[in-house]
């Protein structure tokens, strides 16, 4: 049993991150709905529940994570069949997730929060009650209070180091799976990760990290999980808008990120975040998250030269095609710190478009300039897709929908037809993707 004992949070504090998370305008409405434990389905052993629109900005993030420890990096067991986990196996990756996601904020010391009083994080959303809440039906146990007597009660500790960390969550875990868990955990988060370091981090400090209105997480927030850095956009890198420098992705990503908001041109989605470390990716709607996985792991490459060119070249190519204008290979020579001058690029046009079609394929450019690019991403695999929103599932039971993903040279006729908002939002990444799923294509909302 761990030793240290909790204390009430000093009142600049508690306001400070009151402030940052939800703004001076929190409707006691919103904050009901970020009220829930972390809690599995009854239907998906691994799968987490979301009760209400909005706490997905934590609840998918960590679902995320939860799925990358289970099939790939659990000190207790990965498996590819998610149907064979038991339900305490799914409770240790859970606490693996939760552990890792404050490990990765890089700090040498962790707060962790939990509510005064047992009795207000009442078990009404742990393993007995889970079926009720499936279905919509609210619990009678459920104890309801109110934003101001929540924060009244919080009671934090500060761990040293991450072995001590990982002992105080475990024998947390039990308040985490109740009602108030995800916040009590999100706190924890903000709280070890710093408030003034968030704050430098974001755009604009005076936007909350979540809507007080409306109840979404913001970007900022989404990027903390993903990167441990609360970023507003999701480019790759910084940029340099008229003398202002907007802060993009530095690094390859854990687990990715796909929006449908870039199909509709509202944002660019970088490298890093669409090609994360393992086949997992965020899906975000323009007000929902939901998480697109395979344990196909070729699906994701190494961050290499070759695969840079591949991005810079699908820039110059923003509808798939699998070629670009002969006229640009000079930009794409100088976008790629190659030589770029003009006599040599008038050679290199003249043999890549020796037919003098006035287009320079994707392939020949690959073969020509990196020649011993040997990664091979499969043209057919198999994708799972959650969403923590019973109601938002098949019949209203949450289980992984899985489909028959396919990668095809060029459209054909028959599949342009299919417009539902997951193709369009995985043809950001896939421009050429052809999904056949069991049952209808799930929802992102």
């Amino acid at each position: 049993m761990a030793v240290n004992s909790f204390s009430k949070l000093d009142h600049q504090s508690l306001e400070s991150v009151r402030l940052l998370l939800w703004g001076p305008n929190l409707k006691d409405e919103v904050f009901m709905r970020w009220t829930q434990g972390f809690i599995f389905s009854k239907d998906e052993t691994t799968a987490l529940l979301q009760l209400e629109g909005g706490p997905c900005a934590v609840i998918a993030p960590v679902q995320a994570f939860l799925l990358k420890n289970a099939q790939f990096t659990s000190s207790i067991k990965t498996t590819t069949d998610l149907s064979t986990v038991t339900a305490e196996e799914a409770s240790t990756y859970l606490w693996e997730s939760l552990a890792e996601l404050m490990e990765f904020m890089e700090v040498e010391s962790f707060i962790l929060l939990r509510l005064e009083d047992p009795e207000l994080g009442s078990p009404s959303t742990s393993g007995e009650n889970a079926e009720s809440l499936e279905s919509g039906e609210s619990s009678p146990k459920r104890r309801k209070i109110d934003q101001e007597t929540f924060h009244n009660k919080l009671r934090c500790v500060r761990c040293e180091g991450a072995p001590e960390m990982r002992q105080q969550l475990k024998e947390l875990m039990p308040d985490y799976q109740q009602d108030f868990g995800v916040l009590l955990y999100l706190y924890s988060l903000l709280l070890t990760k710093g408030l003034e370091q968030i704050k430098n981090e974001v755009e604009d400090p005076s936007e909350p990290l979540i809507d007080g209105i409306y109840g979404h997480g913001s970007q900022s927030l989404i990027n903390l999980f993903l990167t441990s850095r609360a970023i507003s956009n999701v480019w790759d890198n910084d940029k340099d808008v008229s003398g202002l420098k907007l802060r993009g992705i530095q690094k390859q990503s854990t687990i990715g990120f796909l929006t449908l908001l870039e199909h509709l041109r509202y944002c660019e989605v970088g490298w890093y975040l669409k090609n994360p470390l393992y086949p997992i990716w965020l899906l975000g709607s323009e007000t929902h998250l939901t998480v697109l996985f395979s344990t196909e792991q070729n699906l994701v490459v190494r961050e290499t030269p070759a695969a840079n060119a591949r991005t810079v070249f699908a820039q110059y190519d923003p509808e798939g095609n699998g070629f670009i204008s002969a006229t640009l290979l000079g930009d794409v020579l100088s976008a790629l710190d190659l030589v770029s001058d003009k006599e040599y690029v008038d050679i290199m046009r003249g043999k890549l478009d020796s037919e003098e079609l006035g287009i320079i394929t994707r392939t020949s450019f690959m073969d020509e300039f990196f020649p011993e690019d040997d990664a091979t991403s499969p043209s057919q695999f198999v994708l799972f897709h959650y969403n923590g929103l019973p109601r938002s599932c098949p019949n209203n039971k949450l289980a992984y929908q899985q489909c028959e993903g396919k990668i095809v040279e060029e459209l054909d006729m028959q599949i342009i037809t299919d417009t539902s908002p997951i193709k369009l939002c995985l043809q950001t990444k896939w421009p050429t993707i052809q999904l056949q799923w069991t049952g209808d294509p799930p929802s992102l909302n």
